[in-house]
């Protein structure tokens, strides 16, 4: 019997960025059987866990504000099952917050993201100009091969902001590394960072000297001003 639902927001970080979400998933099951949660499970011949995960961050990208919920057949602390899941889970998947939620994952709800976005090796006065042509456009076509083989999607219908900053002290890095601040909302077919970063690329020939550092910072319904709010 289902008494309790969980919703859970989770971090990606270290290593863990390079998991894929599948990856992710099998690390939390296995997490929730060692931590002896009372997950609730499906029905049938092969029952699953009841968990329900939001869109995560793509392979190679961390994130501070991954979501998942959890359905337990008799009720806990939801800071004691904070605890138990962060003794349970690998490093690198840190659980930040546990919170009842009756209604269960909120998927209505994460209609949009917060980004952080390292460009090695690129001053910020280079890639403002590139910003700012890209803002100018009505739109801005990218194409991505996904499984479902070669999309094609607007990038810049889904940017909502673009912040751009000094990287020093964002990491560690050189003093030319720029940091930008994007504000997304979640499309069908889903919009990317690295989507945005291709059309910068196109509309002003901006590369950054190693492969740009991905972070999702926030991740909710959009505020007043573009805020994203968990």
């Amino acid at each position: 019997m289902i008494v309790q639902h969980l919703l859970v927001r989770y971090a990606k970080r270290g290593k863990m960025r390079f998991a894929s979400h599948r990856d992710v998933a099998r690390a939390f099951e296995r997490g929730v059987r060692r931590a002896g949660l009372p997950v609730a499970h499906s029905a049938g011949f092969t029952p699953h866990p009841k968990i329900s995960y939001a869109g995560g961050a793509p392979t190679g990208v961390a994130s501070e504000a991954e979501y998942l919920s959890l359905t337990l057949t008799s009720r806990n602390e939801a800071e004691v099952v904070r605890e138990w899941l962060n003794a349970a889970l690998p490093d690198g998947i840190d659980v930040i917050d546990v919170t009842e939620d009756a209604g269960g994952l909120p998927a209505s709800r994460l209609t949009a993201s917060e980004w952080q976005v390292i460009l090695p090796g690129v001053p910020p006065q280079s890639v403002a100009s590139a910003v700012q042509r890209f803002l100018a456009l009505e739109h801005a076509p990218v194409e991505r091969l996904t499984s479902k083989g070669m999309r094609r999607m607007d990038a810049r219908s889904a940017v909502i902001t673009i912040d751009v900053r000094d990287g020093a002290g964002e990491h560690e890095g050189t003093g030319d590394d720029t940091a930008l601040r994007i504000v997304m909302r979640h499309t069908v077919p889903a919009v990317r960072p690295d989507d945005v970063l291709t059309a910068l690329h196109e509309v002003s020939g901006v590369a950054p000297a190693a492969p740009p550092l991905m972070t999702r910072l926030a991740q909710g319904s959009l505020g007043e001003s573009g805020v994203v709010q968990p």
